[in-house]
């Protein structure tokens, strides 16, 4: 990816089963609300990132991070002119539970309770992790993630509040989501959707929002660029993904791919080829 300075590289290493990784300079990209399934922990190297999460807006500089737990909704886009860089590792949540559960006292889901956190040390971590796998480190690599994970729950961990149905709102936007997931690539209108869940299109709305931290047709979006990666991992064409998922064509996807994820779901795809792929990508801090 490139145009205007930008450039990214969003890729895999198959020593680190269940983590993904990026790097990105990026001048004018604008994140759309989005979520992930993983964690973010994205190190920012120079410039600053601001993301708006949970109704604020965080600004992350030169040696800090950006800390995103699963499922929540957020932004990003550059806080200053001449964009940001940063590195990112995206642990699964099985990952992070099972360093939580070796290297800390939490119990309970284990996840971040500040979205940013100023600390170069942790930053050059996860530095260190990117640069060990364009190496070929796996010992490196491994080593490296448990330790920045580890001092990051230190610092700023905490159990995850669980997510409870209980409010009669929050039960109608749950079963309009598994409606949403169900009929993904010929979802209905917000009308037909409300009419069948037995209530109005705008309190379906506001119910939908408060539980999701986004209206549903947003929800959407997100959720079929997260099917479209995994059709993609599978081998899929992105025409193919696209079409399957429901947008109109692949160009629709790329769209939506490139907002979302940072980099086309051709790109994408090419590094899932080859997670062994040592290209060096962007360089990072040599203190990295």
């Amino acid at each position: 990816m490139a145009g205007s300075g930008e450039r990214a590289r969003h890729w895999q290493y198959g020593e680190l089963p269940g983590v993904d990784l990026l790097r990105a300079r990026y001048v004018r990209k604008r994140f759309v609300r989005h979520t992930h399934e993983n964690f973010v922990i994205a190190a920012i190297a120079d410039g600053v990132e601001v993301f708006h999460h949970r109704g604020a807006d965080q600004y992350a500089g030169a040696g800090a991070l950006a800390l995103v737990n699963p499922d929540t909704p957020h932004t990003g886009r550059a806080g200053v002119p001449e964009g940001w860089r940063y590195g990112a590792v995206y642990p699964s949540p099985e990952v992070v539970a099972q360093i939580a559960a070796e290297t800390t006292s939490l119990r309970g889901t284990p996840g971040f309770v500040r979205p940013v956190l100023d600390d170069p040390y942790a930053a050059g971590l996860v530095h260190q992790v990117l640069r060990a796998t364009d190496e070929g480190n796996a010992l490196a690599a491994d080593t490296l993630l448990r330790v920045a994970v580890t001092r990051l729950l230190r610092l700023n961990g905490g159990p995850l509040p669980q997510r409870e149905v209980r409010t009669a709102g929050a039960r109608v936007a749950a079963r309009a989501r598994a409606v949403l997931e169900e009929r993904m690539a010929e979802p209905p209108t917000l009308e037909k959707l409300a009419g069948d869940l037995g209530t109005s299109p705008f309190a379906l709305l506001r119910a939908f929002r408060a539980v999701y931290g986004m209206p549903p047709h947003a929800w959407l979006t997100d959720a079929r660029v997260r099917r479209a990666r995994r059709l993609l991992d599978a081998g899929t064409t992105p025409a193919e993904a696209a079409v399957a998922v429901g947008f109109t064509d692949q160009p629709h996807l790329n769209r939506h791919f490139t907002r979302i994820v940072g980099v086309p779901p051709g790109a994408y795809q090419r590094e899932r080829k080859n997670v062994q792929d040592a290209r060096p990508g962007l360089l990072l801090p040599s203190e990295a």
